[in-house]
Order: C-alpha cells, then sequence, then structure tokens
C-alpha cells in the first residue's frame, strides 16, 4: 500500500497523515519510555504482570526455537520466554525503549538454560529478517500503534516458518456492562492525570487511551489476521474483551 499525499490516519482521534503519526507515536515512546513499566504498574494495579504471564503461558516458548517479540522493547515478554529456553529477537521501532530494555537485560540475573536475547531497532510494517526466520512472532501491547497494521500483518506471516505461531496481545473494547463505564470512567479521566503525577505527561497517556478506544474490536482484528494468512485464528478475552489475546497459526 501506497500512502497518497491527501492520506490521513488516526492519531487517537485525530486524523493526521502516515508520517506525522509515525512521528508522533515515536515521540510518545520516547517521553514514557523511563516511566513505561511503573506506568504499568499504576495503571493497571498490577494486573498486566499477571496478563503477561498467561499469555506466554500460550505461546509456549520452547528451548531452542527462535522467536521475534515486535514492539517488545522494554523486555517484558522476551525475558519471561528467553527464561523458558528460547532465542528471542526484542524489535522495537524506538530506541528509547530498546536501550530500557537492554539495560534491564544486562542487570537481570538469568534463569538456568535460558535461551538468547538480541535487541534490534525494526519497523514491524517492514522488518528486515529472512522469510521464514521464526517459529514464533509475539506482539504485546504495540500493534494499535502501528500505522498499517495490515502491513505488520503480512510481514508476521512472511517471517514464520510454516507451523510457525502469531500472538498478540492488546487492549480492546470490553463488554462486560457496568464495568465498562467504570473503565471508560476510569482511561479518560484518571489514567493521563496518573500520566502527569508519575512520568510527567499526560498528553502521552490521553493518546494511548484513545488509541485504545480506536483499535478494532476483536472480531474485527481476528478478521485481519486471518486476512493476513492465518489459519485457525482465536480470541482469548480477558476482562470481557478489556484485554484480548488473539493467535494464528501459519500453515
Amino acid at each position: 500500500m501506497t500512502a497518497s499525499s491527501d492520506e490521513t490516519v488516526s492519531f487517537g482521534y485525530e486524523n493526521v497523515s502516515p508520517e506525522e503519526k509515525t512521528r508522533r507515536v515515536g515521540a510518545v515512546f520516547s517521553s514514557v519510555a523511563g516511566k513505561y513499566d511503573v506506568m504499568n504498574d499504576a495503571m493497571s494495579f498490577g494486573m498486566h504482570r499477571g496478563w503477561k504471564d498467561r499469555f506466554v503461558r500460550r505461546v509456549k516458548p520452547q528451548p531452542g526455537e527462535a522467536i521475534l517479540d515486535m514492539a517488545g522493547g522494554t523486555g517484558d515478554i522476551a525475558f519471561r520466554m528467553a527464561d523458558r529456553g528460547a532465542n528471542v529477537t526484542v524489535a522495537d521501532v524506538n530506541q528509547q525503549m530498546l536501550d530500557v530494555g537492554a539495560e534491564r537485560a544486562m542487570e537481570r540475573r538469568e534463569a538456568e538454560g535460558a535461551g538468547s536475547l538480541v535487541f534490534t531497532r525494526q519497523n514491524a510494517e517492514a522488518v528486515s529478517f529472512p522469510d521464514a526466520s521464526f517459529d514464533a512472532y509475539t506482539i504485546v501491547f504495540g500493534i494499535r500503534n502501528v500505522t498499517y497494521k495490515n502491513k505488520a500483518l503480512a510481514e508476521a506471516h512472511r517471517v514464520l516458518r510454516p507451523g510457525g505461531r502469531f500472538f498478540c496481545m492488546e487492549f480492546s473494547t470490553t463488554s462486560w456492562s457496568g464495568f465498562r463505564e467504570v473503565y471508560d470512567l476510569y482511561s479518560k479521566e484518571v489514567m493521563p492525570r496518573m500520566g502527569e503525577a508519575i512520568a510527567g505527561d499526560a498528553d502521552s497517556y490521553r493518546y494511548l487511551v484513545e488509541s485504545i478506544r480506536k483499535f478494532p474490536r476483536p472480531e474485527e482484528f481476528a478478521r485481519m489476521i486471518a486476512a493476513a494468512g492465518f489459519a485457525n485464528t482465536r480470541i482469548e478475552r480477558i476482562l470481557g474483551g478489556a484485554v484480548a489475546i488473539h493467535s494464528g497459526w501459519k500453515v
């Protein structure tokens, strides 16, 4: 897909050019990189740790297999998979996020039999790896920030080996009545204020909230995954779909 000169895409609730979205998303994550994990703890009341453990259990990383963890800059998912023996390539478009992850990797105590970790700057829409390079592809809370999600999904399919698995965890819209209204109020009013108090940046967290609300509902995103060529697509909803784990296989 080639962007026309008058094409616009969503940046939260704004419509901007694809180039402007790329620039702004980069600025958001450069701003929040240093406090990203602290803010995740605060905003999810620590629940993101359990979600990530659950996600990795679904991926079932195996000793010696090659996994591409896209948008995984700070290493939260990669460390869990490497501790199970997988060789993980941590990719992110934002160098500041990668720097945080690489620093954490140097400080952590590796589990016995842990796999390897490599950090590399990559654009999810056009990664530099050859076809059929990986056994699994993971992306957690990252694909909603990609300008052309269909391109990222196509690249995920391309770099996987036949039989390879795709796993994505992303925020979405909960279907639980009552909780939905509380969650909407919390995300709209409280999260930007927490961003200001903890990270000194309300605007970036306001965008992150808006990007969640603009992200396709789970059923629509599952159709996008299937359209990229993946088979046996599945959705696992958490908190009524406020968080969803998507999976598919390359056959």
